[in-house]
């Protein structure tokens, strides 16, 4: 097992992750929805990136605190 790791700069970056963390997982848009309790639809809206305007503003809070953010998904190595 390794651990795959998102650097999250802008909302952008985030809906990228999302999108990018689902699709290694081997998963659907509709089965994350579900697990997450979500429709679909919004999932969708959030890897297209009708996100980013709140979550830039969040972001930009946080690089001026000095804060990183970076997310970490442990990927299975076998395949």
């Amino acid at each position: 097992m390794s651990t795959r790791r998102y650097i999250v700069r802008s909302g952008a970056d985030l809906a990228r992750t999302l999108a990018e963390a689902r699709r290694e997982g081997g998963l659907t848009q509709a089965e994350v929805a579900e697990r997450a309790r979500l429709d679909r639809t919004y999932l969708a809206r959030m890897e297209a990136g009708h996100i980013v305007q709140q979550v830039d503003r969040a972001l930009e809070v946080l690089r001026t605190l000095g804060v990183r953010v970076v997310a970490e998904q442990d990927v299975d190595d076998d395949g």
